[in-house]
C-alpha cells in the first residue's frame, strides 16, 4: 500500500528528457553502461512549510483541510481531462479550454484613484511640497500626482488575465521541461480565500521570472491572481500596460530602482494608500524579498504599519519557496526588443530543466506581530558583539543577536521618526523569519545536490560511480533533516540528468579502456560561480553541520600552531581530498567550541538563523548536530568532587526571582562539564573538510576585502567602493588560479555590508549619497591583521 502511495505521488516527478533529438555523447553512453542499480529516490517526502510553533502557534495549528498525500502536479502537463471537453479537435486546442476554464477574478479600478488622493498620507506629502488646493474640487487632480496615476489605476482584467496566461504556458513550456506544484497547502490557500482572508505572498528573489511563475500558478489552480510588486524598471510603454491590466505594480518610468523611486517624497505616501485601497478590496499581493539588500521588506513593513493602525484588520502570510534546476538569467531592463531577442534565444532550443514550487502554511501577520516572539533577546551592533574579542582577546562575547538595520533603511520605515527603534526591530524580526521561512520550504533541486558534491568534496575530480553513492547518501541526509527535494527516479535516471543540464561547466573524461569516466568541474570564473549559486539550497540544510565543523576547524587550527596536546598527521593541501589516514589525538573543551561556534554565527549573513531562536542555541545545536553526525564523541570531564555530593559545593548557589519564566530547580547546580574528541572512523576528518568548505566563500571573501582595504583610496561612493572590492577579489582568485565562488558580486557586497556593521567601514550621507571610508581604528595595519587571523581561522587547512 505504501509503494502505490508513493508512486502516486511521483507518476508527474519524471524528469523531463534532456536533448531528446540530440546523438548521444561516449559519456553519457558510459554513465548509462556504468549505473546498473536502481534505487528510488526521494520517494519518503518530509512534509515542509509548516507554521512556526513559537512565532505563530494558533495558525500552526488550523489545518483549514490540508492534505500531504495529495503529492505532484506537472503544470505544463495539459491535456483533455483538464477540461470538460473530449475528443481529437479538443486535443489540439485543450491549453485554450484549460485557460478559459479557469476562475479569473477580476479587480476593477472604480474610484480607487479619489480614494487614494483624498488619504490623509498623500494629502499631508501634498502639504509638504506647498501645492495642495485648498477647498479645490476634490475630482481635480494635483500635478505632482500625474506620475503615478498608471500605478494608481494598476487593475486586473478577466479576458486579458486569460490571454496573458495562455502566452505564459506556451512560453515556459518552451523554457522548461515541468513545473511541479507542491499540491499539499494548496487546500489551505483554498479554505483561507473562503474565509475571506487576505493572502500575501513572500518569495526569495532569484530571478524577474518568479513574478510570473506565482500568478500564473495561482491561475491554474483557480486561486486569486495578486497584485505583483515588480522592483525593476520595463522600458517598453506597451508591455507596461499590458501588464499593469493584470495587477502587475511597476515603477514609476523615471525610476530605475527602488532606491530612486523612494527620493520622491510622493512615491512612499501614494504607495501606502494604494496598497491600503487594494487590501481593502480584498485584493491578494505578491512580494519579492531580497536576503543580500533588503529589498522588498519596505512592503512587509507597510502592512505591518496598516495592520497596527488598524487600516486593514489583518493578513495571511504564505511564503513560497521557487527552486530552479539552473536558474534562467534575464535582463533586468526589460524593452519591447530585448524581451523579443531573449524569447527567441530560448526557443530555438530544446526546453531544459524544471521549476518546484512549493506553498507553505498561511499564518497570521497580526499574531506574530501581536504576540512578539519572532524576535528574542537583545539586539546588538555586530561591532559590540565582535570586536572586544578581535582586538581585545576577550574569551567569551555578548549574549545578543546581531542587529540587522540595514534590511529597512530609514528611508522605507513608516513609522514616525520620532518613535523608538522597537517598531522597526519588530519588522526587521519579521522580514528575517520570512527570510529563514521561504528559504527553508524551497527544494533541493539534482544540480543543487550534484554541485555541492563537486564543488565542495571533489574538488579534483571524481569517477561517475563514486558520484552516484554521495548522491544517494547525501539525498537521505537532506531527507533525514526535513528538506523536499525536486526531484525523483532511478539513481542512474537522476545523475545522468544533472550531468546533462551541469555540463557546460564541467570536464568529463570518458576513456575507451575505461567504463567510469571521470568528472572535474570546469576551473573557470564562470562554471565556479555556477556552480556555487546551485548549491546554495544545500548549504542552507547544512548550515548547523557546517557551523560546527567551522568551529572544530578553528580550534584543530589554534592546536596545531600552539603544538599542545595534539597529533595531527596529513600531507594533503588545502582544497585537496583527505589523503590517507589522519590521526587525532585532541580534545576540545564544549564552552569554548561553542562560544567559537558563536561568533561564527554573528558573521552568517541573514536567512540561516531564525530571530525567533537565541544566538547561543543555534551554536549549541550546531555543536550537537556534530556529535550526532558521528564527527564528534562526547566525553564527560572528570570532577574533583563527585555529582552525587551535595554537601562539597564550592560555587555558592545562585537565586532567582519567583516569578522569573525560565528558572529551574537545577539551576543552582553547576553546568554538566563536557568535552569532545574527533571520531576515529576514516570519513569524519573527510566530513569535516566537506563542511566547512560550505561557508569558505563567504569567509575568504570577507578575508581577502580586509586585506584590499589598504590598496583603496576613500571615501567613495558605496556602489564605487562596491565595484573596486569585487574587481579585487576577481584579481586576487585570478591569481589563485582557483576558489572563484569567493569572487562574485553578491559575495562582494556581504562582505562589505559586514564591514560596516563591525565598524571597519564608516558610512557618511552626503548630498551626491552615501559615502564609505576606513574607520580610524582599523587604518592601523595592526587592527587589520587581527580581524583578518579572527576571520581566516574559520577556513579549512
Amino acid at each position: 500500500m505504501e509503494q502505490e502511495k508513493n508512486d502516486k505521488i511521483n507518476k508527474d516527478m519524471v524528469l523531463p528528457q534532456i536533448q531528446q533529438k540530440r546523438p548521444a555523447c561516449s559519456w553519457q553512453l558510459k554513465i548509462k553502461k556504468k549505473l546498473k542499480t536502481v534505487p528510488h529516490l526521494g520517494m519518503l517526502r518530509p512534509v515542509v512549510g509548516q507554521c512556526c510553533h513559537q512565532c505563530t502557534p494558533d495558525s500552526r495549528r488550523k489545518k483549514l483541510g490540508q492534505n500531504y498525500s495529495l503529492g505532484f502536479r506537472n503544470m505544463l502537463n495539459i491535456n483533455e481531462t483538464q477540461t470538460s471537453y473530449r475528443g481529437w479537435l479538443v486535443r489540439r486546442v485543450c491549453c485554450v479550454l484549460f485557460v478559459s476554464g479557469r476562475s479569473a477574478y477580476g479587480s476593477p479600478v472604480g474610484n480607487r484613484l479619489e480614494r487614494v488622493c483624498q488619504s490623509s498620507r498623500v494629502r499631508e506629502a501634498l502639504a509638504t511640497q506647498h501645492e495642495a488646493p485648498e477647498g479645490g474640487d476634490s475630482r481635480r487632480q494635483p500635478d505632482p500626482l500625474l506620475p503615478f496615476l498608471p500605478l494608481i489605476n494598476t487593475c486586473i482584467s478577466s479576458a486579458v488575465l486569460r490571454f496573458v496566461g495562455w502566452v505564459m504556458l506556451k512560453i515556459f513550456a518552451s523554457l522548461f521541461g515541468s513545473i511541479q506544484i507542491n499540491l499539499n497547502h494548496l487546500s489551505a490557500l483554498h479554505g483561507a480565500e473562503q474565509e475571506g482572508s487576505v493572502l500575501i505572498y513572500v518569495y526569495m528573489s532569484q530571478s524577474p521570472m518568479d513574478c510570473a511563475l506565482i500568478p500564473l500558478v495561482l491561475f491554474c489552480c483557480n486561486l486569486r491572481v495578486p497584485y505583483t510588486v515588480y522592483p525593476h524598471q520595463i522600458k517598453s510603454s506597451f508591455l507596461r500596460s499590458i501588464l499593469q491590466k493584470v495587477g502587475v505594480v511597476l515603477l514609476p518610468p523615471s525610476a530605475l530602482t527602488e532606491q530612486d523611486a523612494e527620493m520622491d517624497t510622493l512615491y512612499s505616501p501614494v504607495m501606502i494608500s494604494l496598497l491600503r485601497e487594494v487590501l481593502h478590496e480584498g485584493q491578494a499581493l505578491s512580494v519579492g524579498v531580497s536576503a543580500e539588500s533588503g529589498l522588498g521588506g519596505q512592503w512587509l513593513d507597510h502592512i505591518r504599519q496598516l495592520i497596527k493602525e488598524e487600516s486593514v484588520p489583518d493578513v495571511n502570510v504564505v511564503p513560497v519557496g521557487i527552486s530552479y534546476d539552473c536558474v534562467p538569467k534575464t535582463n533586468i531592463q526589460v524593452g519591447l526588443g530585448s524581451l523579443f531577442k531573449w524569447l527567441g534565444s530560448f526557443l530555438c532550443r530544446n526546453p531544459e530543466g524544471s521549476v518546484r514550487i512549493h506553498f507553505a502554511q498561511p499564518f497570521s501577520l497580526k499574531e506574530m506581530c501581536e504576540s512578539g516572539r519572532c524576535r528574542v533577546g537583545e539586539w546588538l551592533p555586530l561591532q559590540d558583539l565582535l570586536l572586544p574579542v578581535i582586538l581585545f582577546n576577550r574569551t567569551t562575547c555578548l549574549f545578543g543577536q546581531r542587529r540587522m538595520s540595514w534590511l529597512l533603511p530609514s528611508r522605507y520605515a513608516s513609522q514616525p521618526k520620532k518613535s523608538d527603534n522597537s517598531e522597526k526591530n519588530l519588522t526587521i524580526a519579521i522580514i528575517l523569519h520570512l527570510i529563514f521561512s521561504a528559504s527553508s520550504c524551497m527544494a533541493v533541486m539534482s544540480t543543487s545536490l550534484v554541485s555541492s558534491l563537486l564543488l565542495y568534496k571533489h574538488r579534483k575530480g571524481v569517477r561517475t560511480s563514486v558520484l552516484c553513492r554521495d548522491v544517494a547518501w547525501l539525498t537521505e541526509e537532506l531527507l533525514f533533516r526535513g528538506r523536499d527535494v525536486g526531484f525523483g527516479g532511478s539513481l542512474p535516471v537522476v545523475v545522468h540528468y544533472s550531468l546533462s543540464l551541469l555540463a557546460p561547466h564541467l570536464l568529463i573524461a570518458a576513456w575507451p579502456s575505461r567504463k567510469d569516466p571521470l568528472i572535474v568541474p570546469h576551473p573557470s570564473l564562470a562554471s565556479t560561480l555556477h556552480l556555487s549559486l546551485q548549491s546554495k539550497t544545500v548549504t542552507d540544510t547544512f548550515i548547523l553541520e557546517a557551523v560546527g565543523a567551522c568551529a572544530v576547524s578553528a580550534m584543530l587550527r589554534e592546536v596545531a600552531v600552539n603544538g599542545v596536546g595534539s597529533s595531527a598527521r596529513s600531507d594533503h593541501k588545502e582544497g585537496e581530498g583527505v589523503k590517507g589516514d589522519l590521526e587525532f589525538d585532541v580534545v576540545l573543551c564544549e564552552s569554548e567550541l561553542t562560544e567559537r561556534a558563536l561568533q561564527l554565527c554573528h558573521l552568517l549573513p541573514p536567512g540561516f538563523v531564525p530571530p525567533c531562536q537565541p544566538a547561543q542555541s543555534f551554536a549549541r545545536e550546531a555543536i550537537d548536530s556534530l556529535v550526532h553526525c558521528g564527527i564528534l564523541i562526547m566525553e564527560e570531564v572528570a570532577r574533583d568532587t563527585p555529582i552525587c555530593d551535595f554537601w562539597k559545593k564550592w560555587s555558592p548557589l545562585t537565586w532567582t526571582t519567583s516569578d522569573d519564566p525560565y528558572h529551574s530547580d537545577s539551576d543552582c547546580e553547576a553546568p554538566d562539564l563536557h568535552s569532545y574528541k574527533i571520531g576515529q572512523p576514516a570519513r569524519c576528518p573527510e566530513m569535516i573538510f566537506f563542511l566547512s568548505r560550505m561557508l569558505a566563500g563567504p569567509l575568504r571573501a570577507l578575508c581577502w576585502t580586509v586585506l584590499g582595504l589598504e590598496h583603496i583610496a576613500t571615501p567613495l561612493p558605496e556602489t564605487e567602493f562596491c565595484a573596486r572590492i569585487h574587481s579585487h577579489l576577481c584579481d586576487t582568485a585570478n591569481e589563485n588560479k582557483q576558489v572563484y565562488e569567493s569572487c562574485s558580486e553578491e559575495a562582494a557586497c556581504t562582505a562589505v555590508r559586514t564591514l560596516i556593521d563591525l565598524g571597519v567601514l564608516l558610512e557618511e550621507c552626503r548630498e551626491e549619497g552615501v559615502f564609505l571610508g576606513v574607520a580610524p581604528l582599523f587604518q592601523l595595519s595592526e587592527n587589520r591583521q587581527k580581524l583578518h587571523h579572527f576571520i581566516s581561522q574559520y577556513l579549512y587547512n
